[in-house]
């Protein structure tokens, strides 16, 4: 079948726009006025896309499948100890999608590139809330149960979900209504900066309580259990993940040597979700094992600490995109 289809060619680097260009990948560029079309039928052939794509969307059935498995027969809705655990199940299944989703159809313009990754920006913010909101019920160390800071966690990781879409979207944003120069078009390193700070910020932020439990705590009131090897996997994997996309590694080395298969992006998406995997295990070993302790001394799973704080980042994250994408809709960015 897919033999009598023509695919779309590629290009090399010199060939697309200067907005199009990837650190030291060199070719398997799509064109950069693709149609609709065109990216779906480029899943199937090899550019420097490909398994970007593939490394995503394949592990989004997995954690589709887990939620449903939690919503079915768990019986999620009834059991409101469960709440936080669906709503990070929910992150994990939309965060590869739409990841995927951008890098298949970000060579449609350079305008659809911008927009694509500003929902691929938000859904990780939203990725990052569903961490703090699970931390909050299952993994705080017994000695910081119901202690202020307990108490602020959600609501001060609910504030940095918004700043990481904001800064996130503002970081490779073009010329536009609001503002006349914005960092993606004229200074490339400064951007890619921001965009580490802004997500780097609320993942360390997020493990505060999970460093201090696995790395610091001394004696009584540490929770030190069998989860904790669970959880240095996923510290080592989510370091690892934030190392790759800093450094561009290990394409930096021999540039135009591993666009097709092997470079940093690639290796950023199978690390991430393998440290999202064993952050999954992780959260629900300790919500198992520690459920009567933490239904009789920690604060109670309520709709606005879990179900109802993840709604109110949605909306908010949405109206962030909207803001930022409809200068765009309104004139086409040129072509750099």
């Amino acid at each position: 079948m897919l033999s009598l289809m023509k695919l779309p060619r590629v290009f090399t680097i010199n060939q697309v726009p200067k907005v199009f260009h990837e650190d030291s990948i060199i070719s398997g560029y799509r064109h950069p006025r693709s149609s609709a079309t065109d990216c779906i039928l480029s899943l199937f052939q090899l550019t420097n896309e490909t398994l970007n794509i593939w490394t995503h969307f394949l592990p989004t059935w997995y954690f589709l499948w887990k939620l449903v498995t939690v919503v079915l027969i768990q019986t999620a809705w009834q059991d409101s100890f469960t709440w936080p655990l669906l709503v990070f199940l929910l992150s994990c299944c939309i965060y590869p999608l739409a990841s995927s989703c951008a890098h298949t159809f970000s060579s449609m313009s350079a305008r659809a590139r911008h927009i694509c990754f500003f929902f691929d920006y938000g859904a990780l913010s939203f990725y990052s809330l569903g961490s703090a909101i699970t931390y909050s019920a299952y993994v705080f160390p017994d000695k910081w149960v119901n202690s202020f800071f307990h108490r602020c966690y959600v609501p001060i990781a609910v504030l940095n979900t918004v700043i990481c879409t904001s800064v996130a979207c503002y970081s490779r944003y073009g010329e536009t209504m609001y503002f006349t120069e914005f960092p993606e078009c004229q200074s490339p390193k400064f951007s890619k900066y921001l965009r580490v700070v802004a997500f780097a910020y609320p993942y360390l932020f997020d493990n505060i309580p999970l460093f201090y439990r696995v790395f610091l705590c001394v004696g009584e009131g540490c929770t030190d259990n069998d989860t904790n090897i669970l959880h240095y996997n996923h510290i080592a994997l989510a370091l690892l993940t934030g190392f790759l996309f800093a450094t561009h590694l290990p394409e930096r080395l021999a540039p135009g040597s591993f666009d097709y298969i092997g470079h940093s992006h690639q290796l950023f998406h199978v690390c991430g979700i393998l440290g999202t995997h064993f952050q999954m295990k992780a959260i629900e070993q300790d919500m198992v094992t520690r459920r009567p302790w933490l239904l009789e001394q920690s604060i109670p799973n309520t709709f606005t600490n879990s179900l109802g704080a993840a709604l109110f980042c949605v909306v908010v994250n949405f109206t962030i995109i909207i803001l930022y994408s409809l200068p765009l809709l309104s004139f086409e960015l040129p072509a750099k």
